[in-house]
């Protein structure tokens, strides 16, 4: 299949419609048109139903759409590939959540690459349902998350544990007696299901932000308070513009490094061993106030 096709139809079920699609891939409505009408016939399935507001996936669409992106992914990624330098031996493709970069990953990086010298590494953050997806099709070779999981075929190293505690650069109080002082961190799933279980009378806050450790900077120019990785913010506790809100509940979710058990001694199981070494710091680490369970 020309690899074009596939990804004319990705851009046709990401923008609705022939027409945006055929701005997002550079070429005309026509073109877009035609080629759908060849996926089409070489899938013998009609792939979109046409309408006046747009273009909606048929049951056969919607089988085919994992398909088109595990093809597009391979393809993106066998021709990065092949433009390795001759002294890389291959690439290695991480993924992690966003709350995992900050305080972490970014900085055991360097010591990834001096352990594996000859391999070339493309890191990138994502969702965790986008880790997973990708980490169980192939598109990752080492997934950073929580709790992943348990699917045939990978292995779970845990790293360490990480712990999420209320922090403040204003008023001392919990979520609930917060009112606009409190901002909504989102992160993910986990997350979300235990900040309800604890707070089940706190209205939506009005401001709630999905940008990670992003958000510390939001903290730093208005008074409020938000939850965040304790390890990231260990260095504002200790500056003293943050300050920790010990009664509040606090949650704890271990993290992983996942790839293909068939790479234990591969680079992706190298890198995750590397990046076990890494997690000890963060474990280590002197930590400032009293210690709760959660």
């Amino acid at each position: 299949m020309d690899i074009e096709l596939a990804r004319t139809f990705l851009a046709v079920v990401e923008t609705g419609t022939f027409f945006d699609a055929a701005n997002k891939v550079h070429v005309t409505q026509s073109t877009v048109s035609m080629r759908i009408r060849t996926l089409e016939q070489q899938l013998g399935q009609a792939v979109f139903e046409r309408g006046k507001s747009g273009a909606t996936l048929t049951p056969a669409g919607r089988h085919f759409l994992k398909h088109a992106q595990v093809l597009v992914r391979t393809w993106t990624q066998a021709k990065l590939d092949a433009g390795l330098p001759v002294t890389m031996a291959a690439a290695l493709e991480i993924g992690a959540a966003p709350s995992l970069w900050d305080g972490y990953l970014i900085e055991a990086l360097p010591d990834l690459m001096a352990a594996l010298p000859d391999v070339a590494i493309r890191a990138s953050a994502a969702s965790p349902q986008t880790l997973s997806r990708e980490i169980s099709e192939g598109g990752l070779d080492l997934a950073i998350m929580y709790r992943p999981r348990k699917a045939s075929g990978l292995s779970a190293l845990q790293l360490f544990q990480d712990e999420f505690v209320l922090v403040s650069s204003g008023p001392h109080a919990l979520p609930t007696e917060l009112g606009e002082a409190y901002v909504l961190i989102d992160w993910g799933p986990e997350f979300r299901a235990d900040h309800l279980l604890n707070f089940p009378e706190l209205d939506a806050p009005r401001l709630q932000l999905g940008i990670g450790t992003l958000g510390l900077q939001y903290l730093r120019s208005v008074p409020s308070a938000g939850y965040f990785p304790r390890r990231v913010v260990e260095p504002a506790l200790s500056e003293g513009w943050l300050s920790l809100i010990e009664e509040a509940p606090r949650f704890a979710y271990a993290a992983y490094a996942v790839f293909d058990e068939g790479e234990e001694e591969g680079f992706p199981g190298q890198a995750a061993r590397r990046l076990l070494n890494a997690a000890k710091a963060v474990e280590t680490a002197p930590r400032r106030g009293r210690q709760i369970g959660n």
